[in-house]
Formats: structure tokens, C-alpha cells, sequence
């Protein structure tokens, strides 16, 4: 049976499920709970005879020999002793609930996944299962997982660009559903890439990837999803941390950071004041290590990301527009980012790419270096793939292919032999061109909020978008505003 006729078998239950509440996130954090202890039990039978550390009162049988409220009972017993085990193990289970109420529709998704033998499937098999339901659920506006799931398109033309070698280290300080792990894994162990030997492949299965993921239900996705892909032990320790990544500096430095940090408001925390009434108050970061203060998360994080790389280190982040133009501690970080770091590429993105609506995002490319007296950035190239450019989610989502004149003008084998495709003259509507350091540090408040193509879109009818393209960019600005009204909404209430 091929991936996507499991994971089409799979997703149907869930139609069944949404009629009793459970929504797409819910069902597929059960749907990893019965996986991961299907798994296990393959694991601990002949020719593994593996001790994945589950308790025989809370394993895959202690399961399937339950009907009615008896299985509930024990389900819901199961998930909380196995949340209290050490390592991956408790990593999984963290915070786990029942959400599925009807015994009977439990009894039915336990014997769903008891019929499919996870083991056999190939790593790819499975994980094209599992990257199929986490893309479903992404697809599903209402619930929000969107933020968490970074288009695999762009994923994959951004590793494509940073070329990772074996050996060397991989991390993401906001890594979601570990969108960008899996990409590097695929592009390293390609055989159009590389050939490895023992050792690498041991590196890259347990030591290459580092990660963080605040919030419980998104990093068990992650893990669940990299154990899929093959990537580390069901009893190894994990290598996705719970922890808030801007409170202070990793342990250790990396060769490369691919991220896509969360957009979205300022940071902000919640506390109880002297009258005992709830207040907010914007959250900043108090390092030694950054450039600026600021309670601004996205410029934070462009200040954390530099301070995780080696000093040969590579980076590829998504950021928003904010960051590119934005005033105060935005113009100090993007002077120091150009003066210590070699930022050498900016890709402009349009609206339509990602599941939160309307966002304005550009992905920078720059690596670190020594300190120096001189500024490391020489010239920065911009694609400009926004311009022009329409996408939306569902009638014309962005595809691998619709990237590769930037992957070819980037150049990844050589980039420093590089050649403009925009000439003021010959080809005024050449997407790719240079701006040197001297002159992007003369602008306004250092603004790398770069464009240089005409609009069309007002002038020329011929190419604007078909009617179902129209409609969907239309309900996605008015989703992205309704958002923004319970943002603000959110606020007052606070």
C-alpha cells in the first residue's frame, strides 16, 4: 500500500471525528500516541526484541484486549504514566490528553493504526505519511497550526541554496514540525549529493540536528516526525528542547541555522499585579550578547541566530518586512549584522506562500565570521520574487519549480560568481541585482526594504490573476484582518 493511500485511509477517520469536536491537531496528536506505541510494540517483538522502556501494563496490547469504558479509563491512564518516563519517551507523552470522548471511535482508530506495520514501511514511506497529515492539518486556517508548518517549497530551495555537508551540525531555535531538519536529511543522504560512509551516517541520525519548540503539542510533531523520517532512537534522548531559545546562549555553536521564527505580535508575558488584576507587559531579552534590547521576537531572533553559529557558520532565515526597515534597535542590528556578517542574499517572497495570511516575509542568507576592523558584507544580492508575483494556498500555491531561477542566480556551487540578470537598460525587468555595502549603508535607517520593479498589476489587466486566484487572495486578506481584530481583542481583554 503506497503513502498516500495509508495516509488518505488515515486522514478519512477524521471526518468521523470532527463531528464529535475533535479537530484536525487534536486528532492527529492522538493519531501520534497510537503510532509511536504501535512502533514500540513492533520493536520489542522478533528479529528486534528491542526495549523501548514502556511499561507491559501500558503497551500497544494493553490497548487493542479494551472495548468501551474500560479502554477510555486505561487510555487515559497510559498517556499520563508515560508523559512522567524519561527521555523521548516522555518527550512524546508530555501533557497528554484523551480527546477522542467515544470508546467506541477509539477502539476503531487503535484498530486502523494496529493494522499497518510501521516497521516495514521505509523511513521515507513513513515520513511521506506523516508530512502528508501535518500539511493537512497546516491547511486548516481556523486551527492555527499554519504558524507551524513553513511551506516545504521554500524549505527546500533554502537548504538547496546552504548546500549542508555531512558532519557538520544543523539547528533551528523555532523549529515547528522540523520542516527544515528533514529537508537537510534528504538533501545529505541524496546520492546525487553524497555518499556516505558509517560514521556520517550515524552522525547525521543522532548528532547533526538541534532544535527548539516551545510549545508541547508542535515539538511532539517534531519528534514524531523526525522518528518517521529516521532521524534518532525511540530511546535515545531528544534533541528538540522545551525551552524559550532567546532566554540565553545555546551551549553550543553550529555550522548551520535554517529557521523560519515566529511572526506575529511583540513578545509579550502576562503577571498579576499589586491590585491583583492581570496586566501585559512587552517581554525583552536581557543579553549581553545582542546588539539591542528590544521586545521585538523577530529581531531577536536574527540577534540569536548570529550568536549560534560557529564563526564559519551559515545562516538562512525567514523574516518579515519589519525586519528590513524598521527604525531603533531594527537599524542597529541590520548595521551590525551587515559589518560582522557577510550578508550576501535577500529573497523577496510575495503574500500567498504561507498559511498565515498576508504575510510579508523575505528570507536573508549570510554567514559568520572573526571579528574584524573591516565590515564583512562586500555587496548584497536581491531576488526580487514578489513583484508581479501571485500565489495563493490552494488555486496556485508556490511550488519547488517556481524557485529555481533563484536557486540558479544564487549559485550555490560558487556563489561568488554571480551575474545580475537586471540591467537598467537591456533588461530593466530582471528580478536579480547587487547593491553594495557603501550604498545600502547610506539609506534611511539602513533600509534593506529593496525594490526595483514596476507594479503591473494597476496598469496592465492581462496579467492579473484568474477569478478563483482573485477570490482566494480576497478571503485570505480578509482572514489575515479578522486575525488582526482578535489580536487586538486579545490585547484589551488583557
Amino acid at each position: 500500500m503506497s503513502a498516500s493511500v495509508i495516509a488518505s485511509k488515515v486522514w478519512s477517520f477524521c471526518t468521523t471525528l470532527r463531528d464529535d469536536g475533535v479537530g484536525y491537531g487534536d486528532y492527529l496528536e492522538q493519531l501520534t500516541y497510537l503510532i509511536f506505541l504501535k512502533m514500540a510494540d513492533e520493536y520489542a517483538n522478533p528479529p528486534y526484541d528491542r526495549d523501548i522502556g514502556i511499561p507491559v501494563t501500558y503497551d500497544w496490547t494493553s490497548l487493542t484486549r479494551r472495548r468501551g469504558a474500560e479502554l477510555e479509563e486505561h487510555y487515559i491512564t497510559l498517556l499520563r504514566r508515560l508523559g512522567e518516563q524519561s527521555g523521548l519517551l516522555g518527550q512524546i507523552f508530555a501533557k497528554a490528553q484523551n480527546k477522542i470522548t467515544d470508546p467506541a471511535k477509539l477502539s476503531r482508530l487503535i484498530a486502523m493504526v494496529d493494522g499497518t506495520d510501521w516497521i516495514v514501511l521505509g523511513a521515507d514511506v513513513k515520513g511521506d505519511i506523516y508530512e502528508d497529515l501535518l500539511e493537512r492539518n497546516a491547511e486548516d486556517t481556523r486551527s492555527g497550526a499554519g504558524q507551524y508548518f513553513t511551506p516545504r517549497a521554500l524549505i527546500r530551495a533554502m537548504v538547496e541554496c546552504v548546500r549542508p555537508e555531512p558532519g557538520k551540525t544543523i539547528a533551528d531555535p523555532a523549529c515547528g514540525t522540523g520542516g527544515f531538519f528533514l529537508a537537510s536529511h534528504a538533501f545529505l543522504t541524496s546520492s546525487n549529493n553524497y555518499s556516505l560512509d558509517k560514521n556520517q551516517k550515524a552522525f547525521l541520525k543522532n548528532s547533526t540536528f538541534h532544535g527548539n519548540e516551545i510549545v508541547s503539542n508542535t515539538r511532539r510533531l517534531c519528534l514524531m516526525n523526525m522518528l518517521l523520517h529516521g532521524i534518532g532512537e525511540m530511546t535515545g534522548k531528544t534533541s528538540i528542547s522545551s525551552a524559550d531559545a532567546l532566554i540565553s546562549p545555546t551551549a553550543q555553536t553550529f555550522d548551520y541555522v535554517l529557521a523560519n521564527p515566529p511572526f506575529g505580535k511583540k513578545s509579550s508575558m502576562s503577571f498579576t499585579n499589586a491590585e491583583g488584576e492581570q496586566e501585559t507587559d512587552d517581554l525583552t531579552y536581557n543579553r549581553q550578547d545582542f546588539w539591542a534590547t528590544t521586545s521585538n521576537k523577530q529581531l531577536n531572533f536574527v540577534q540569536h541566530i548570529r550568536t549560534m553559529l560557529k564563526t564559519t557558520g551559515h545562516a538562512a532565515v525567514v523574516v518579515p518586512d519589519n525586519v528590513l526597515f524598521e527604525g531603533g534597535a531594527g537599524e542597529t542590528i541590520r548595521r551590525k549584522l551587515l559589518q560582522t556578517t557577510d550578508l550576501h542574499t535577500i529573497l523577496r517572497l510575495p503574500t500567498g506562500v504561507f498559511y498565515a495570511q498576508g504575510v510579508k516575509a523575505n528570507v536573508i542568507f549570510f554567514d559568520n565570521h572573526e571579528a574584524s576592523p573591516d565590515p564583512w558584507t562586500k555587496e548584497v544580492w536581491f531576488y526580487d520574487y514578489r513583484t508581479n508575483i501571485h500565489h495563493t494556498l490552494k488555486q496556485k500555491p508556490m511550488r519547488f519549480e517556481d524557485l529555481d531561477d533563484f536557486i540558479r542566480c544564487y549559485n550555490p556551487e560558487n556563489r561568488r560568481q554571480r551575474v545580475e540578470s537586471w540591467h537598467e537598460e537591456s533588461n530593466p525587468e530582471g528580478r536579480w541585482r547587487k547593491y553594495l555595502y557603501e550604498d545600502l549603508f547610506k539609506r534611511d535607517k539602513v533600509s534593506l526594504d529593496v525594490f526595483w520593479l514596476k507594479d503591473k498589476s494597476f496598469a496592465d489587466y492581462e496579467n492579473l490573476p484568474g477569478p478563483l486566484e482573485l477570490a482566494e487572495e480576497i478571503c485570505e486578506i480578509l482572514e489575515s484582518g479578522v486575525n488582526s481584530f482578535r489580536e487586538v481583542l486579545v490585547e484589551l481583554e488583557n
